[in-house]
């Protein structure tokens, strides 16, 4: 574990969860190749995004939760069924 923290150190909260959310966005792509389910990545990680106190991670984090939470609807409408 101290690895990890010495890794982790000198980024924030905000940098470690835009890292999450890349690699989230990147298997839902490879995996299940919907819209849908990306749709709804994005959707979930915009809530995070905006419910992060902004102590632990700047405040243009939350303006990339709230696009996200913009996004994800507009994917989601224009999916495939």
């Amino acid at each position: 574990m101290p690895l990890v923290d010495d890794f982790l150190l000198p980024y924030d909260v905000g940098q470690a969860l835009l890292l999450v959310f890349a690699i989230a966005v990147l298997s839902i792509i490879a995996r299940y190749k919907s819209r849908q389910m990306l749709a709804a990545g994005f959707l979930v990680y915009g809530l995070i995004f905006i419910l992060t106190p902004p102590s632990l991670a700047p405040l243009h984090y939350k303006f990339l939760g709230f696009a996200l939470l913009v996004l994800g609807p507009m994917i989601y409408v224009t999916s495939d069924s």
